[in-house]
């Protein structure tokens, strides 16, 4: 785990002792796609670990428990039931001005600090657009969730190692969530912290933000007629005053930053990177958006212009595919009563079963012999295939999908980050010509639990 390749080690494990894989003394990782369905339930039978506690944070003494670290299904469904609707497509649809604000300034950034000059269509440096990618979803967030960017993509670094502190974190989340009771010790020790950075700084700018509105000291930027999540939250707490406070709204305020910003930089990372590693495919999204009458003048594209765009989508789910956001392994308890395996074994209750997205997404039942190859084209209807046989198809690959979680504990975000996927990727696309610096090279793949990417580094030019 904290070598940053379990996802690798998973794999290698279950090639070796098949689709069973005994972990720890009590926790088993299976690779059984069709298990998914029982698990991961509307219902929410089979509990969530304790694993995910330290994704809470400690507020004046207090741990505030979010959507992701709530453990209790009625609290989960308390939390989750009053902005549920915010993060709906119609929700999502209301704030896309926000990303729009932001996309735009990526293009500006990347247009005036690398490709301007006295020859303006080329630049034979190396950008990092990977580190712009991930300053331009830490931006987004800021500007969906408080009506303003949180400045990375204007200073060009991490001026205030927010993002540096968070993968300190999400290091420390990964490892300390094998053994939860030393987070007590370490980052919720009601004495001292001792631990690693944790998630206090996303707390305290939550609180800071929070305590910001309630004092109308952001005028200069925010418009309540153009409503963020901030504005959406206190208006569940009116709403909802018997249910939810401010320590509420922080821990909706949490899950906005530390789920809305990495995990959507990493699959618009992988797509960027998987289509440059195989030019064609990028040409031919090219070629499919230009066919689509979209252009680099329509610049930032609007979602329900590309969302349609089946060659699009095959990217974007490959992408989920090939490196979900989430690598890390989902526990769950089982429930009374025990579970038969599809091999025949039982594993009885209180006992952990462990369901990787990464390792679902290589299942060679499923995706078939091309598993490890980035092919979007496996999303889309085969000449020789008959309707009813590709469907048949799409509805397996679909039931082997967890990169979104499932059941009652899906991503509240899932719709927001696929908006910008689809908008990021299709926007650079039309307005960029952009190549690896070495297509030979392997990029870094670091997972703590966010699997975060290193080496996207390309060469770019506008397009003419």
């Amino acid at each position: 785990m904290t070598k940053g390749d379990i996802h690798k080690e998973l794999i290698d494990l279950h090639k070796k002792y098949g689709p069973v894989v005994r972990v720890a003394p009590n926790v088993i990782n299976v690779d059984y796609p069709e298990l998914i369905k029982k698990v991961f339930t509307i219902k929410d039978d089979w509990k969530k670990t304790e694993y995910y506690l330290a994704s809470s944070a400690l507020v004046d003494g207090k741990i505030v428990y979010n959507l992701f670290s709530q453990l209790d299904k009625t609290s989960h469904h308390q939390q989750k039931k009053p902005v549920a609707k915010f993060y709906s497509p119609t929700g999502v649809a209301s704030v896309e001005p926000h990303v729009d604000k932001i996309l735009t300034q990526l293009c500006h950034e990347l247009d005036t600090r690398f490709l301007s000059g006295p020859s303006p269509q080329t630049s034979s440096k190396g950008i990092d657009l990977g580190r712009w990618i991930l300053y331009y979803t830490w931006d987004v967030v800021g500007a969906i969730t408080f009506s303003a960017p949180l400045g990375y993509l204007s200073s060009g670094c991490d001026f205030d190692s927010t993002l540096e502190n968070a993968e300190k974190a999400l290091d420390y989340f990964a490892w300390v969530g094998c053994i939860p009771f030393l987070d007590h010790v370490f980052d919720k020790n009601p004495i001292y912290r001792l631990g690693p950075p944790g998630f206090g700084g996303i707390t305290n700018i939550s609180i800071q933000r929070l305590v910001a509105r309630y004092q109308g000291l952001d005028k200069d930027y925010h418009d309540a007629q153009k409503p963020d999540y901030l504005d959406r939250f206190i208006e569940a707490k009116k709403a909802n005053p018997e249910s939810v406070d401010d320590n509420q709204i922080v821990g909706w305020l949490m899950i906005n930053m530390i789920a809305g910003a990495d995990t959507t930089a990493i699959v618009i990372r992988s797509a960027v990177y998987y289509c440059l590693k195989e030019p064609r495919i990028w040409m031919r999204l090219r070629d499919e958006l230009d066919r689509a009458g979209l252009a680099k003048d329509q610049a930032p594209l609007g979602y329900k212009d590309v969302r349609g765009i089946a060659y699009l989508e095959g990217i974007v789910r490959e992408a989920l595919r090939i490196l979900p956001g989430v690598s890390g392994t989902l526990e769950r308890y089982v429930p009374a009563g025990g579970v038969s395996l599809p091999d025949g074994s039982f594993v009885p209750e209180g006992c952990i079963l462990g369901f990787n997205a990464y390792v679902l997404g290589r299942n060679r039942e499923v995706w078939g012999d091309d598993a490890e190859e980035f092919k979007p084209e496996r999303w889309l209807k085969k000449k020789e295939e008959t309707e009813e046989e590709y469907q048949a198809r799409l509805k397996a690959m679909n039931g082997a999908d967890l990169s979104f979680g499932g059941g009652s504990r899906i991503c509240l975000g899932m719709h927001m980050g696929l908006l910008q996927v689809y908008k990021v990727v299709a926007t650079l696309a039309v307005c960029y010509d952009v190549e690896l610096v070495d297509r030979e090279k392997e990029w870094k793949v670091i997972n703590s639990f966010f699997a975060r990417q290193e080496g996207l580094v390309v060469n770019m030019r506008k397009r003419g």
